[in-house]
């Protein structure tokens, strides 16, 4: 049975079509290929744009050429006084020889995983020689620039060429960072012990200082009254003597009459006493009378 012309123009154009389709394929500028032939290079290419392949027997392998990061798992190192410290770090490469890197560790899988064995033990070496106090210290620029040197090195043989290490989070681990923080509460609170004893200390002196100089105060201010009455004794004292000097009779009526009002007060006195005693003489009518 023969085949219709019509039909045969057909198939023979889509196959056309098909071979040409899967001979084709557009290189991304963001991306590198790689042609194998039954496993075997037969050409890379580095330029976006158009490629030519031979279908069925050629395959094509696609590659990044941006940029890449990877971030580590989190890290648990020694530094060089035994103490431990926990990074969080991340990697980033470019891939610069894709037959080298599809020959070496042939996935970004592949790479990752060789990466997470490499700066590990590159961290460890690096940070073990030096204190933890270092890590913390303006000195750790110098730390990171060595540590991204041995990481870069070690790597070319993956085909990627590293741009950068760096250090998102160093810190100690959950039970030391227990033990330093229960450590600086301890320190706090002495601290704070001594500050309040030296406080008490200073407030006694203060309150001593304060109580001896009211006591003086108190004193010389006792010392000026006492002086301030006497002299105003001595002055009252000058005064009755000067006028019982000048009429002793009148002084002695007025002295009585004083003593009278003072005694004689109705709502709070009752006086018990003889009419004919001499606290009444000034009462009798000779005493009044001139003699």
């Amino acid at each position: 049975m023969k085949i219709p012309f019509f039909t045969s123009f057909i198939l023979g154009v889509i196959l056309i079509f098909l071979a040409v389709s899967n001979s084709l394929f557009t290189l991304h500028q963001t991306k590198k290929a790689l042609v194998l032939q039954f496993g075997e290079l037969v050409k890379v290419h580095d330029t976006p744009g158009l490629k030519v392949k031979i279908p069925v027997i050629q395959d094509v392998i696609f590659f990044d050429r941006r940029l890449l990061d990877y971030n580590l798992p989190v890290i648990e190192v020694n530094a060089g006084d035994q103490k431990r410290m926990v990074v969080d770090l991340y990697v980033r490469y470019i891939i610069n020889d894709v037959l080298v890197f599809y020959k070496t560790v042939g996935t970004l899988e592949g790479v990752q995983n060789r990466l997470g064995k490499i700066v590990p033990d590159i961290m460890q070496e690096v940070i073990g020689r030096v204190p933890l106090s270092e890590m913390l210290s303006s000195n750790r620029a110098k730390i990171m620039e060595e540590i991204f040197r041995k990481v870069r090195d070690s790597s070319k043989n993956f085909g990627i060429d590293v741009r950068d290490v760096r250090i998102i989070r160093a810190d100690l681990p959950k039970e030391n960072s227990e033990a330093i923080f229960n450590r600086m509460e301890s320190e706090r609170r002495q601290e704070a012990k001594q500050f309040r004893a030296e406080g008490d200390e200073q407030a006694q002196g203060i309150r001593a200082k304060a109580d001896r100089e009211r006591t003086l105060i108190l004193a010389q201010a006792r010392k000026k009254s006492e002086i301030l009455r006497g002299e105003g004794e001595a002055e009252a004292a000058r005064i009755y003597a000067n006028a019982f000097s000048q009429d002793t009779d009148f002084f002695k009526f007025y002295r009585s009459m004083d003593a009278y009002q003072k005694v004689m007060t109705p709502e709070d006195t009752t006086l018990v006493i003889s009419p004919s005693s001499e606290f009444f003489r000034y009462f009798h009518k000779n005493k009044l009378g001139r003699n």
